[in-house]
């Protein structure tokens, strides 16, 4: 589980187009071993995150939109604003 005040971005990796920046990213993080892969599935997002002072990259089977409206949830539900869980506004 990956708090929320540790996730510096979410990715959607299948509309990142393929560019340089990228590829260089993936593949330095790749070989410091900062990468997680969450599933054996394809990923449709990454996760960037700061847990204890080190970077990692989570590779998630789950679409952006859907971890936006679970985080949205969480802190609807956490605000005690359970009635508006899930919407995107």
């Amino acid at each position: 589980m990956v708090l929320m005040k540790d996730i510096i971005t979410i990715m959607d990796t299948e509309k990142t187009e393929p560019a340089y920046i990228y590829q260089e990213f993936f593949i330095t993080a790749k070989e410091e071993g900062f990468i997680r892969q969450i599933s054996g599935d394809p990923p449709k997002s990454c996760v960037l995150a700061e847990v204890n002072k080190k970077a990692i990259v989570y590779l998630s089977p789950i679409s952006t939109a859907t971890l936006l409206k679970r985080s949205r949830s969480v802190t609807d539900i956490s605000y005690g604003k359970e009635e508006n869980k899930g919407d995107i506004k």
